[in-house]
């Protein structure tokens, strides 16, 4: 067993925590960063990415991830590319158990993120990028003019719908109930406007398309009819899980599990911070991700100044 501390360890490594990771180094505290074997997020599953300020052009998704990662090792952040299997943050120094080897610090900051729920289905996995997405705000500017689906019934389904609506030619929802699940002002915005249609009762049994979206085959789940919808453009809508399953016996979760936070960064333990979706069930964009990193890295390393002198 390897047993290595350090002042300042961040785990994640999608935007929040390349960006805490940034800001660490840059203060001196060499941070290490438990990056995950799928380093680099939700970003790594996009494609262009255009509201990333800095890119006029836009970029790939893992092409900025990359930049961030050299970013972040040449002002002084170690990556470990392994996944973080247990911790204890009963005491001082926090502990973080990566698979055999045991890494301790003064502070810690959290940056899992969090996962989009999806449908299981292996088109749905094949056409990530080209056509399927989970995020509207991300890549609904692809679709301008052309038919897309949303899946889903919640308010974050009827969010997606709303935007799309300005964008898209037209925004078909495919719910599996015979009524929303959105609150009764989001059902109401989405049922006045003109651009949404809605198929009830019915689930999406496949994604068609080769190298791209060409539409979805559904089938009704009362009658058993089975029939195509042509689209451009599937949207899963049917939210978020956060990846905070290891901290549930430390950290403070709201119910849907998300990362309880107070003036901005603090989780409910003092010297552990929290950044990025890990926290943020409202916004989920890279930006502000990576702009919660940058605060918890600030909070953390005042904090550490505030408890002790700097390693």
């Amino acid at each position: 067993m390897v047993v290595e501390h350090t002042s300042i360890l961040i785990v994640g490594s999608g935007p929040a925590g390349l960006t805490a990771a940034i800001y660490a180094a840059r203060a001196g505290y060499a941070p290490i960063v438990i990056g995950g074997y799928e380093f680099g997020g939700q970003l790594m599953l996009t494609t262009k990415v255009e509201n990333f300020p800095g890119f006029p052009d836009g970029i790939l998704g893992p092409d900025l991830m990359a930049n961030m990662r050299v970013q972040a090792e040449n002002v002084g952040a170690r990556i470990v590319d392994r996944n973080v299997s247990a911790v204890d943050f009963s005491s001082r120094p926090f502990k973080l158990y990566v698979e055999d080897d045991l890494y301790t610090a003064d502070a810690v900051i959290v940056a899992t993120g969090a996962s989009a729920k999806w449908l299981g289905l292996e088109s749905e996995k094949r056409l990530q990028g080209r056509g399927v997405s989970s995020c509207a705000v991300c890549d609904g500017s692809f679709f301008k003019g052309q038919d897309v689906v949303v899946v889903g019934g919640g308010d974050v389904a009827m969010e997606d719908s709303i935007y799309l609506s300005k964008i898209a030619n037209s925004v078909t929802v495919i719910h599996r109930r015979d009524k929303l699940r959105a609150s009764y002002i989001m059902q109401q915005r989405a049922f006045s406007e003109p651009k949404i249609s809605f198929v009830w009762d019915t689930v999406v049994q496949d994604i068609v398309g080769d190298k791209k979206v060409e539409g979805v085959k559904v089938r009704n789940l009362k009658t058993g009819e089975e029939r195509f919808i042509k689209c451009a453009g599937v949207f899963i809508s049917i939210g978020h899980k956060p990846n905070t399953e290891i901290f549930k016996d430390y950290l403070k979760l709201d119910e849907k599990g998300y990362v309880v936070v107070e003036d901005e960064t603090k989780s409910s333990v003092e010297g552990v911070f929290v950044a990025g979706d890990v926290s943020d069930h409202v916004y989920r964009q890279a930006v502000t991700a990576a702009g919660s990193g940058c605060k918890a890295a600030l909070d953390a390393v005042r904090y550490l100044e505030a408890t002790s002198p700097l390693q």
